[in-house]
């Protein structure tokens, strides 16, 4: 497993954006603190449910889902993963969950806790936004289970509370027992869709652009991009750049200067034909500029086919987290007495990760595309593709 830089963690300490490679458009937060919401029953939000199949399975977990701002059924982080839950809920044989979705960041807590004053076993909170009120809910109630999405790595104090220091001198898998963190190996799914990127560029030129270049997920993104195209055209060229170098709202919230930033970042490297996002609302704005300029684009973290559909007819793929897979694995673990606390990597190998099939542009994909998109997962999983550099996770 690799090592993780703690600049994911220190962007959610701060809490001041929605996602960070996020592609939803979900509502902002308010400037307000409302009551939490009532709790919405499994079926509210969700556009699939999970099989009614009767299973053999028994399991008295009772598990609640707190996503982040926005709303449950929104083609991402959201409601995949309360997707997760449900999925994992029935496959142990427990009562379908439960979710809150708050309605501002000032929320976390006190949904979080609203949960546990309900004496539910497991609760899974949704996004990094959320790992500061998940770690202090976690202290505050050893023996109830937290599935923290996307919230790694964890970083707490020698008391086992939220490290505003970021000194992360405290040992999370024994002082937060029941708290379970999902990550996931950006660099894998950066990978394929360079794959995919590489196979479809006539000019032998592709770009990428993210958030942040502190936002170690956004570089791992790109970082396996870059090797993943060029394991198909060695000459091929990769235009890189990043939004901003902070955490401030151009890096990830804001599409029109999303939108301006690729403009200009076309107009310096003109001969790019496919642009990947990795910029959570503000990569809207650039898979905006793409479609305007006739080139493919290359979404992140979910199926932006999905979720994005103003950027439908210029998209080639999507580099994805399987977030589903994620939850609900976690689950059944909980159940089954396998789980262990501390932070849980999804990757090729447990299919934790994966590129989105083309739909509408799938004519676009090189002929040969998906054969080495299968060559290069069946690598992963058996270790041996390497798809990051040793500086991995930090732009250079």
């Amino acid at each position: 497993m690799r090592n993780r830089s703690i600049g994911l963690t220190l962007f959610s300490g701060l809490a001041i954006l929605v996602a960070a490679c996020s592609t939803g458009g979900g509502a902002s937060p308010s400037a307000a603190s409302a009551a939490p919401p009532a709790s919405a029953p499994a079926s509210s939000g969700a556009s699939t449910e999970p099989s009614t199949a009767a299973s053999a399975a028994h399991s008295d977990l009772k598990i609640g889902v707190v996503t982040d701002i926005g709303t449950l059924n929104d083609k991402n982080y959201n409601e995949y993963s309360f997707k997760g839950a449900q999925e994992g809920a029935t496959a142990i044989g427990a009562a379908a969950p439960t979710s809150i979705v708050p309605t501002s960041a000032s929320e976390y807590a006190a949904d979080i806790k609203s949960f546990a004053d309900q004496k539910f076993d497991v609760i899974v909170t949704v996004g990094f936004n959320l790992a500061t009120a998940t770690v202090q809910a976690a202290h505050d109630n050893p023996n109830i289970w937290f599935v923290g999405v996307d919230q790694s790595p964890i970083c707490v104090t020698a008391d086992g509370l939220p490290d505003s220091t970021f000194a992360c001198k405290g040992d999370a898998k024994t002082l937060l027992p029941k708290y379970l963190s999902l990550e996931f190996q950006e660099d894998q799914a950066g990978y394929l869709a360079g794959i995919v990127a590489a196979g479809a560029s006539k000019n032998g030129e592709i770009g990428a652009i993210g958030g942040t270049s502190i936002c170690a997920p956004c570089v791992r993104y790109i970082q396996g991009y870059v090797l993943g195209a060029q394991s198909v055209n060695s000459a091929i060229k990769v235009d890189t750049a990043y939004v901003t170098n902070d955490f401030s709202a151009a890096a990830f919230q804001d599409q029109p200067g999303g939108k301006t930033y690729a403009e200009n970042f076309l107009a310096k490297f003109p001969k790019v034909d496919v642009l990947f996002q990795v910029a959570g609302l503000t990569g809207n704005g650039i898979l905006d500029a793409a479609c305007a300029a006739n080139i493919n684009g290359i979404g992140v973290d979910v199926d932006q086919f999905v979720s994005y559909t103003n950027a439908d007819k210029c998209l080639l793929t999507s580099a994805e987290k399987h977030l589903q897979i994620a939850v609900s694995s976690a689950l059944k673990g909980i159940a089954d007495g396998t789980a262990t606390p501390g932070d849980s990597l999804f990757d090729a190998k447990n299919d934790g990760i994966g590129a989105s099939p083309g739909h509408d542009k799938a004519s676009a994909w090189a002929p040969d595309t998906q054969s080495k998109l299968d060559a290069a997962l069946a690598a992963m999983k058996a270790g041996t593709l390497k798809t990051c550099p040793d500086n991995c996770g930090t732009a250079k």
